[in-house]
């Protein structure tokens, strides 16, 4: 073996979980079995259960899969900006005009502009919450950082922070740290029970993330009803969406 063979071979490996995180997951025929058979499945289960989830969705997909979108349009979901197309705020050459050609897009197709954002992987800017709070935009959920809404201070107002999840989040938990399908169940279960607990004396907010190709494949998506089939034997618990919480917290703020 020569010695430059020998040092190849040395070379490090990045575990798993610290590999590149669009090498595990940029796969458009994966993510494009989610708009074609996951998210109807989606659809079945909160018809089923009468819930109106928050959708956070890139506006293009109101262009490019008209009739997935038509549908949670149809269903009353809440249409909330998650960029234009998938990609990390910071790389966007111009983040206020692609924000405001996102909620621009949404509004011309829901008839209403959204008041929430996600950023694509959570990415932000310094700058993000002040164009976001310009552009109109009254919650976001990029800091995980509460069980419960928070308000932040931005050049251009107040800006409130809803709870969201890496803990109870399909893509680290599947497409990255490669759990078996119904650990998100059993996950989902202990958090509930926690928070439930600690409800009876100030409200909590459980945030469950889940994308189509991932939940929405046929091995998961009995996990993700059945955590919901337990929540509901539970007095007390409400489904909203994210301006339904964010017009809660206000509400309950001002008094």
């Amino acid at each position: 073996m020569t010695k430059r063979a020998a040092k190849k071979r040395t070379k490090p490996m990045l575990p798993r979980e610290r590999a590149d995180f669009s090498a595990i997951v940029d796969r458009p025929s994966w993510h494009e079995y989610g708009m074609r058979v996951g998210v109807w499945r989606f659809f079945e289960l909160f018809q089923r259960l009468k819930i109106q989830p928050t959708l956070a969705v890139n506006a293009r997909v109101c262009e490019d899969y008209v009739r997935v979108a038509q549908q949670a349009r149809n269903d009353r979901w809440e249409f909330m900006g998650h960029s234009y197309q998938q990609g990390p705020i910071h790389l966007e050459p111009d983040q206020k005009k692609m924000i405001a050609r996102s909620l621009d897009v949404l509004e011309r197709f829901c008839g209403k502009r959204p008041v929430g954002w996600l950023g694509p992987g959570l990415t932000e800017t310094l700058e993000t919450p002040d164009i976001l709070v310009q552009a109109g935009v009254k919650y976001i959920g990029d800091w995980v950082y509460d069980d419960e809404p928070t308000t932040i201070r931005t050049t251009r107002g107040p800006l409130v922070t809803l709870p969201y999840t890496f803990e109870l989040n399909d893509i680290p938990m599947m497409a990255v740290q490669h759990h078996e399908s119904d650990y998100l169940y059993k996950r989902a279960i202990d958090h509930f029970d926690r928070l439930y607990a600690e409800g009876e004396h100030r409200a909590k907010i459980l945030a469950l993330a889940i994308h189509p190709y991932l939940s929405g494949q046929p091995h998961r998506i009995k996990y993700l009803e059945a955590i919901y089939d337990y929540a509901r034997r539970f007095d007390g618990v409400v489904y909203w969406t994210g301006e339904e919480i964010l017009k809660w917290y206000l509400q309950a703020k001002a008094v």
